[in-house]
């Protein structure tokens, strides 16, 4: 299964996917049988006449290439299990440029997982990422949790003092309070407490000002 690349003016553009992809699909380690067994005949072909390697020995190398092969065979299809029962989740890729040799994280939920050249790899917003990029698993309503206070904290932070809230803020701090309020109790639970009470002192101040219109 091949990769679709962005092309822009005529050329083929290599994205974080395609890096990924390219510098982990295949490797000096993956010997197949058929390599082995032309290992196997060029060393019985050149072998020391006067010492011949025994059939025993023969055998008991061959033995031992089909247990490495059946332990490799394993990890992949654990691997493979382990990257389908990421599909609908949250994950934290961390993937380093191989241009720049920069990390940088993507995150993103697994749309689908692609298995190729015995390597699996997610899909996140149609792009490609190796499952030994993972680096956090984060679940769905976490995330949602998180970036809720996230926002709400960041609006609280960008209000003026206490002294200075005037007339023109406050739909704004009602506004803020109304958030805070429709989120349920996990959610809050993200919001730290002097944060709340900074939102409250904000909306008591608020009414202050309306009482005195």
């Amino acid at each position: 299964m091949s990769l679709m690349a962005p092309v822009e003016n005529g050329q083929v553009v290599s994205t974080t996917s395609q890096t990924s992809l390219s510098g982990k699909t295949g490797g000096a380690s993956d010997m197949d049988k058929d390599s082995f067994l032309q290992l196997l005949v060029a060393q019985m072909k050149y072998q020391d006449p006067l010492e011949p390697t025994s059939n025993t020995e023969y055998i008991a190398q061959y033995a031992q290439f089909t247990q490495v092969e059946e332990m490799q065979n394993m990890s992949s299809s654990m691997d493979l299990m382990r990257a389908s029962g990421l599909v609908g989740k949250e994950v934290y890729m961390k993937v380093t440029s191989a241009s720049t040799g920069e990390t940088s994280y993507v995150t993103g939920k697994v749309d689908y997982v692609v298995y190729e050249g015995g390597k699996a790899y997610l899909s996140i917003d149609e792009s490609l990422y190796a499952l030994d990029d993972l680096d956090t698993i984060v679940d769905g309503e976490y995330s949602v949790a998180y970036e809720m206070a996230t926002a709400l904290v960041t609006e609280i932070n960008k209000l003026p003092s206490i002294n200075n809230v005037t007339n023109s803020d406050i739909s704004k701090i009602e506004e803020l309070n109304e958030t805070y309020e429709n989120m349920n109790d996990y959610q809050k639970s993200f919001v730290a407490s002097e944060k709340v009470t900074a939102l409250k002192a904000y909306l008591a101040k608020a009414q202050s000002l309306k009482n005195q219109e």
